[in-house]
Protein backbone atom coordinates (compact mmCIF):
# COMPACT_ATOMS: atom_id res chain seq x y z
CA UNK A 1 0.00 0.00 0.00
CA UNK A 2 0.95 3.79 -0.68
CA UNK A 3 2.70 4.76 2.23
CA UNK A 4 0.73 8.46 1.62
CA UNK A 5 -2.70 6.54 1.56
CA UNK A 6 -1.23 4.06 4.65
CA UNK A 7 -0.74 7.34 6.39
CA UNK A 8 -3.93 8.75 5.87
CA UNK A 9 -5.79 6.01 6.53
CA UNK A 10 -4.08 5.03 10.20
CA UNK A 11 -4.42 9.31 11.16
CA UNK A 12 -7.98 8.65 10.32
CA UNK A 13 -8.10 5.83 12.62
CA UNK A 14 -6.65 8.48 15.56
CA UNK A 15 -8.98 11.00 14.51
CA UNK A 16 -12.32 9.01 14.83
CA UNK A 17 -11.38 7.42 17.73
CA UNK A 18 -10.27 10.44 19.43
CA UNK A 19 -13.28 12.26 18.11
CA UNK A 20 -15.64 9.72 19.30
CA UNK A 21 -13.47 10.33 23.30
CA UNK A 22 -14.10 13.76 23.06
CA UNK A 23 -17.93 14.33 22.32
CA UNK A 24 -20.68 13.78 24.37
CA UNK A 25 -23.35 14.44 21.91
CA UNK A 26 -24.65 11.59 20.04
CA UNK A 27 -24.21 12.82 16.66
CA UNK A 28 -20.37 13.44 16.61
CA UNK A 29 -19.69 10.10 18.77
CA UNK A 30 -21.48 8.70 15.32
CA UNK A 31 -19.65 10.13 13.12
CA UNK A 32 -15.88 9.22 15.18
CA UNK A 33 -17.04 5.37 14.61
CA UNK A 34 -18.08 5.96 10.97
CA UNK A 35 -14.97 7.41 10.31
CA UNK A 36 -13.33 4.76 12.08
CA UNK A 37 -14.73 2.12 10.05
CA UNK A 38 -14.57 3.32 6.42
CA UNK A 39 -10.59 4.20 7.85
CA UNK A 40 -10.45 0.20 8.23
CA UNK A 41 -12.25 -1.30 5.54
CA UNK A 42 -9.13 -0.13 2.99
CA UNK A 43 -6.38 -1.62 5.33
CA UNK A 44 -8.85 -5.15 5.25
CA UNK A 45 -9.52 -5.43 2.11
CA UNK A 46 -5.42 -4.55 1.03
CA UNK A 47 -4.67 -7.70 0.03
CA UNK A 48 -6.91 -8.62 -2.28
CA UNK A 49 -7.75 -12.12 -1.38
CA UNK A 50 -11.01 -13.62 -1.72
CA UNK A 51 -11.19 -14.57 2.33
CA UNK A 52 -9.93 -10.93 3.27
CA UNK A 53 -12.95 -9.42 0.54
CA UNK A 54 -15.49 -11.48 2.22
CA UNK A 55 -14.19 -10.25 5.80
CA UNK A 56 -13.87 -6.97 4.88
CA UNK A 57 -17.75 -7.13 3.33
CA UNK A 58 -19.29 -8.83 6.33
CA UNK A 59 -17.07 -6.49 8.72
CA UNK A 60 -19.00 -3.15 6.92
CA UNK A 61 -22.37 -4.43 6.82
CA UNK A 62 -22.46 -5.35 10.67
CA UNK A 63 -20.81 -2.02 11.54
CA UNK A 64 -23.04 -0.04 9.49
CA UNK A 65 -26.14 -1.73 11.07
CA UNK A 66 -24.81 -1.32 14.59
CA UNK A 67 -24.57 2.59 13.65
CA UNK A 68 -27.55 3.26 11.74
CA UNK A 69 -29.13 1.22 15.04
CA UNK A 70 -27.16 3.95 17.21
CA UNK A 71 -28.39 6.79 15.36
CA UNK A 72 -32.02 5.76 15.24
CA UNK A 73 -31.71 5.06 18.90
CA UNK A 74 -29.88 8.47 20.09
CA UNK A 75 -32.84 10.22 18.00
CA UNK A 76 -35.30 8.94 19.52
CA UNK A 77 -33.74 9.74 23.05
CA UNK A 78 -33.46 12.67 21.18
CA UNK A 79 -36.86 13.12 20.17
CA UNK A 80 -38.10 12.10 23.64
CA UNK A 81 -36.09 13.95 25.75
CA UNK A 82 -35.41 17.02 23.96
CA UNK A 83 -31.15 16.91 23.95
CA UNK A 84 -28.65 15.04 22.20
CA UNK A 85 -26.74 14.73 25.58
CA UNK A 86 -25.39 11.23 25.92
CA UNK A 87 -25.50 11.43 29.96
CA UNK A 88 -29.63 11.96 29.50
CA UNK A 89 -30.47 8.54 28.77
CA UNK A 90 -33.80 8.16 29.96
CA UNK A 91 -35.75 6.18 27.80
CA UNK A 92 -35.53 3.18 27.86
CA UNK A 93 -36.42 1.35 24.83
CA UNK A 94 -33.41 3.55 23.35
CA UNK A 95 -30.97 2.58 25.99
CA UNK A 96 -31.53 -0.76 25.34
CA UNK A 97 -30.78 -0.12 21.41
CA UNK A 98 -27.71 1.71 22.08
CA UNK A 99 -26.30 -1.08 24.40
CA UNK A 100 -27.40 -3.71 21.58
CA UNK A 101 -25.55 -2.04 19.03
CA UNK A 102 -22.63 -1.01 20.75
CA UNK A 103 -22.43 -4.62 22.15
CA UNK A 104 -22.20 -5.76 17.83
CA UNK A 105 -19.90 -2.85 17.66
CA UNK A 106 -17.39 -4.61 20.17
CA UNK A 107 -18.67 -8.04 19.51
CA UNK A 108 -19.82 -9.05 22.74
CA UNK A 109 -22.28 -12.35 23.30
CA UNK A 110 -24.55 -13.31 21.90
CA UNK A 111 -23.42 -10.62 19.13
CA UNK A 112 -20.36 -11.82 18.32
CA UNK A 113 -20.41 -14.22 15.42
CA UNK A 114 -19.12 -11.75 12.99
CA UNK A 115 -15.86 -11.27 14.89
CA UNK A 116 -14.28 -14.90 14.86
CA UNK A 117 -14.98 -15.24 11.10
CA UNK A 118 -13.89 -11.45 9.52
CA UNK A 119 -10.52 -12.09 12.19
CA UNK A 120 -9.78 -14.95 10.75
CA UNK A 121 -9.98 -13.22 6.62
CA UNK A 122 -7.25 -11.11 8.17
CA UNK A 123 -3.56 -10.57 8.15
CA UNK A 124 -2.19 -10.17 11.51
CA UNK A 125 -1.54 -7.15 11.63
CA UNK A 126 -5.04 -5.52 10.44
CA UNK A 127 -6.21 -8.08 13.11
CA UNK A 128 -4.36 -6.78 15.78
CA UNK A 129 -5.71 -3.29 14.97
CA UNK A 130 -9.29 -4.79 14.82
CA UNK A 131 -8.87 -6.86 18.26
CA UNK A 132 -7.53 -3.57 20.00
CA UNK A 133 -8.16 0.03 18.59
CA UNK A 134 -11.56 -0.60 17.55
CA UNK A 135 -12.69 -1.47 20.47
CA UNK A 136 -11.83 1.96 22.31
CA UNK A 137 -14.11 3.91 20.92
CA UNK A 138 -17.63 1.92 21.34
CA UNK A 139 -16.17 0.32 24.63
CA UNK A 140 -15.73 4.83 25.56
CA UNK A 141 -19.43 5.40 24.63
CA UNK A 142 -20.47 2.24 26.80
CA UNK A 143 -18.75 3.30 29.62
CA UNK A 144 -19.97 6.70 29.43
CA UNK A 145 -23.45 5.59 28.97
CA UNK A 146 -23.10 2.13 31.75
CA UNK A 147 -25.13 4.25 34.46
CA UNK A 148 -28.48 3.78 32.18
CA UNK A 149 -28.12 0.76 31.20
CA UNK A 150 -29.75 -2.17 33.32
CA UNK A 151 -27.50 -4.04 35.45
CA UNK A 152 -28.99 -7.20 34.87
CA UNK A 153 -28.40 -7.25 31.01
CA UNK A 154 -25.11 -6.06 31.40
CA UNK A 155 -24.22 -9.27 33.97
CA UNK A 156 -26.07 -11.32 31.42
CA UNK A 157 -23.98 -9.90 28.68
CA UNK A 158 -20.40 -10.42 30.91
CA UNK A 159 -21.63 -13.73 31.70
CA UNK A 160 -22.45 -14.79 28.42
CA UNK A 161 -19.09 -13.92 26.79
CA UNK A 162 -17.09 -15.26 29.17
CA UNK A 163 -19.15 -18.48 28.74
CA UNK A 164 -18.66 -18.10 24.78
CA UNK A 165 -15.58 -17.50 24.43
CA UNK A 166 -14.20 -19.91 26.54
CA UNK A 167 -16.60 -22.67 25.14
CA UNK A 168 -15.65 -20.93 21.00
CA UNK A 169 -12.30 -21.24 21.23
CA UNK A 170 -11.69 -25.03 22.73
CA UNK A 171 -11.80 -26.74 19.22
CA UNK A 172 -10.15 -23.98 17.10
CA UNK A 173 -7.36 -24.94 15.00
CA UNK A 174 -7.04 -21.52 13.57
CA UNK A 175 -4.97 -19.04 15.85
CA UNK A 176 -6.86 -15.96 15.14
CA UNK A 177 -9.99 -17.39 15.47
CA UNK A 178 -8.54 -18.37 18.94
CA UNK A 179 -7.64 -14.87 19.46
CA UNK A 180 -11.13 -13.59 18.28
CA UNK A 181 -12.95 -16.07 21.26
CA UNK A 182 -10.55 -14.88 23.63
CA UNK A 183 -11.35 -11.20 23.10
CA UNK A 184 -14.78 -11.97 23.53
CA UNK A 185 -14.10 -13.43 26.75
CA UNK A 186 -12.07 -10.71 27.96
CA UNK A 187 -14.94 -8.35 26.68
CA UNK A 188 -17.11 -10.39 29.14
CA UNK A 189 -15.01 -9.33 32.07
CA UNK A 190 -14.73 -6.06 31.51
CA UNK A 191 -18.94 -5.62 31.24
CA UNK A 192 -19.20 -7.36 34.34
CA UNK A 193 -17.74 -4.65 36.52
CA UNK A 194 -18.95 -1.86 34.32
CA UNK A 195 -21.34 -0.34 36.65
CA UNK A 196 -19.59 -0.80 39.90
CA UNK A 197 -16.42 0.09 39.11
CA UNK A 198 -16.06 1.62 35.94
CA UNK A 199 -12.06 2.15 36.73
CA UNK A 200 -11.69 -1.48 36.56
CA UNK A 201 -13.25 -1.87 33.27
CA UNK A 202 -10.43 0.91 31.90
CA UNK A 203 -7.60 -1.38 33.45
CA UNK A 204 -8.24 -4.33 32.66
CA UNK A 205 -9.47 -2.67 28.87
CA UNK A 206 -5.49 -1.35 28.94
CA UNK A 207 -4.15 -4.93 30.10
CA UNK A 208 -6.34 -6.67 27.71
CA UNK A 209 -4.95 -4.32 24.48
CA UNK A 210 -0.98 -5.03 26.13
CA UNK A 211 -1.71 -8.75 26.20
CA UNK A 212 -3.69 -9.37 22.55
CA UNK A 213 -0.83 -7.02 20.83
CA UNK A 214 2.54 -9.18 22.28
CA UNK A 215 0.23 -12.34 21.17
CA UNK A 216 -0.23 -11.18 17.73
CA UNK A 217 3.24 -9.45 17.18
CA UNK A 218 4.29 -12.82 18.16
CA UNK A 219 2.15 -14.74 15.84
CA UNK A 220 3.14 -12.01 13.10
CA UNK A 221 6.82 -12.62 13.97
CA UNK A 222 7.20 -16.58 14.09
CA UNK A 223 4.81 -16.56 10.77
CA UNK A 224 2.09 -19.16 12.62
CA UNK A 225 -1.23 -18.90 11.67
CA UNK A 226 -2.18 -22.22 12.87
CA UNK A 227 -1.98 -24.39 15.52
CA UNK A 228 -0.05 -26.80 13.59
CA UNK A 229 2.13 -24.01 12.80
CA UNK A 230 3.65 -23.47 16.14
CA UNK A 231 5.33 -27.05 17.15
CA UNK A 232 7.95 -25.72 15.13
CA UNK A 233 8.61 -22.50 15.77
CA UNK A 234 10.53 -23.99 19.35
CA UNK A 235 13.17 -25.21 16.68
CA UNK A 236 13.80 -21.90 15.27
CA UNK A 237 13.62 -19.19 17.96
CA UNK A 238 13.10 -20.99 21.67
CA UNK A 239 13.49 -17.58 23.24
CA UNK A 240 10.23 -16.31 21.45
CA UNK A 241 8.28 -19.58 22.08
CA UNK A 242 9.17 -19.35 25.85
CA UNK A 243 8.14 -15.90 25.94
CA UNK A 244 4.94 -16.49 23.93
CA UNK A 245 3.58 -19.38 25.87
CA UNK A 246 4.16 -17.04 29.01
CA UNK A 247 1.36 -14.31 26.60
CA UNK A 248 -0.69 -17.03 26.18
CA UNK A 249 -0.49 -17.91 30.17
CA UNK A 250 -1.10 -14.16 30.83
CA UNK A 251 -4.21 -13.69 28.83
CA UNK A 252 -5.70 -16.58 30.48
CA UNK A 253 -4.97 -14.89 33.67
CA UNK A 254 -2.55 -16.90 35.65
CA UNK A 255 -0.31 -15.74 38.47
CA UNK A 256 2.36 -13.76 38.65
CA UNK A 257 1.97 -12.64 35.50
CA UNK A 258 -0.19 -9.24 33.99
CA UNK A 259 -3.55 -10.78 33.28
CA UNK A 260 -3.68 -11.83 36.61
CA UNK A 261 -4.12 -8.72 37.88
CA UNK A 262 -7.58 -7.03 36.37
CA UNK A 263 -9.01 -10.66 36.99
CA UNK A 264 -7.92 -10.16 40.32
CA UNK A 265 -9.55 -6.81 41.07
CA UNK A 266 -12.91 -7.95 39.43
CA UNK A 267 -13.32 -10.88 41.38
CA UNK A 268 -12.58 -8.97 44.58
CA UNK A 269 -15.06 -6.13 43.86
CA UNK A 270 -18.00 -8.59 42.90
CA UNK A 271 -17.57 -10.16 46.11
CA UNK A 272 -17.41 -6.69 47.90
CA UNK A 273 -20.79 -5.79 45.80
CA UNK A 274 -22.21 -8.95 47.04
CA UNK A 275 -22.14 -10.98 44.38
CA UNK A 276 -20.11 -13.97 45.50
CA UNK A 277 -22.08 -16.08 42.77
CA UNK A 278 -21.14 -14.32 39.95
CA UNK A 279 -17.48 -14.01 40.87
CA UNK A 280 -17.51 -17.80 41.53
CA UNK A 281 -19.57 -18.53 37.85
CA UNK A 282 -16.91 -15.90 35.92
CA UNK A 283 -13.69 -17.59 38.21
CA UNK A 284 -14.82 -21.01 36.66
CA UNK A 285 -15.23 -19.66 33.03
CA UNK A 286 -11.92 -18.32 33.32
CA UNK A 287 -10.99 -21.88 33.27
CA UNK A 288 -11.98 -22.85 30.01
CA UNK A 289 -10.76 -20.11 28.37
CA UNK A 290 -7.64 -21.25 30.03
CA UNK A 291 -7.60 -24.74 28.51
CA UNK A 292 -7.19 -23.61 25.08
CA UNK A 293 -4.06 -20.83 25.89
CA UNK A 294 -2.39 -24.47 28.00
CA UNK A 295 -3.32 -26.31 24.90
CA UNK A 296 -1.40 -23.42 22.57
CA UNK A 297 1.35 -23.45 24.91
CA UNK A 298 1.71 -27.67 24.84
CA UNK A 299 1.94 -27.08 21.30
CA UNK A 300 4.35 -24.39 21.51
CA UNK A 301 6.90 -26.35 24.46
CA UNK A 302 5.96 -29.97 24.15
CA UNK A 303 5.65 -31.19 21.48
CA UNK A 304 8.10 -31.79 18.34
CA UNK A 305 7.38 -31.23 14.99
CA UNK A 306 6.93 -34.51 12.56
CA UNK A 307 9.95 -35.32 11.09
CA UNK A 308 7.76 -37.62 8.35
CA UNK A 309 9.33 -37.08 4.98
CA UNK A 310 6.15 -35.61 3.51
CA UNK A 311 6.11 -32.85 6.28
CA UNK A 312 7.36 -29.24 4.76
CA UNK A 313 9.58 -27.53 7.12
CA UNK A 314 9.64 -23.68 6.90
CA UNK A 315 12.87 -22.49 5.50
CA UNK A 316 14.94 -21.05 8.82
CA UNK A 317 15.73 -17.65 7.01
CA UNK A 318 16.89 -14.66 9.32
CA UNK A 319 13.61 -12.15 9.78
CA UNK A 320 13.51 -8.99 8.70
CA UNK A 321 10.92 -7.48 10.39
CA UNK A 322 11.19 -4.91 13.14
CA UNK A 323 11.04 -7.11 16.95
CA UNK A 324 10.86 -3.59 19.49
CA UNK A 325 7.36 -3.52 19.46
CA UNK A 326 7.10 -6.94 20.41
CA UNK A 327 10.02 -6.64 22.81
CA UNK A 328 8.10 -4.02 24.47
CA UNK A 329 4.64 -5.36 24.61
CA UNK A 330 6.00 -8.69 25.86
CA UNK A 331 8.09 -7.01 28.84
CA UNK A 332 4.45 -4.97 30.19
CA UNK A 333 2.51 -8.31 29.10
CA UNK A 334 4.28 -10.38 31.25
CA UNK A 335 5.66 -7.92 34.20
CA UNK A 336 2.99 -5.27 35.61
CA UNK A 337 1.87 -7.52 38.41
CA UNK A 338 4.52 -6.07 40.75
CA UNK A 339 2.86 -2.97 40.03
CA UNK A 340 -0.37 -3.95 41.10
CA UNK A 341 -0.20 -2.01 44.69
CA UNK A 342 0.39 1.11 43.00
CA UNK A 343 -2.53 0.96 40.54
CA UNK A 344 -4.47 0.31 43.63
CA UNK A 345 -3.75 3.28 45.47
CA UNK A 346 -3.99 5.42 42.42
CA UNK A 347 -7.66 4.28 40.76
CA UNK A 348 -9.25 2.86 44.15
Amino acid sequence: MNPYVLATLLSSLGLGTTLTFASSHWLLAWMGLEINTLAIVPLMAQHHHPRAVEATTKYFLIQATAAAVILFASTTNAWITGEWNMVNMSDPVATTMILAALSLKVGLAPMHFWMPEVLQGLDLLTGLILSTWQKLAPFALIIQTSQAFDPLLLTALGLTSVLVGGWGGLNQTQLRKILAYSSIAHMGWMVIILQHAPHLTFLALLMYVLMTSAAFLTLKLSYATKVGALATTWSKSPLLTATAALVLLSLGGLPPLTGFMPKWFILQELAKQGLPLTATVMALAALISLYFYLRLCYAMTLTVSPNTATSTTPWRTQTNQVSTPLALFTVMALGLLPVAPTVVALVI
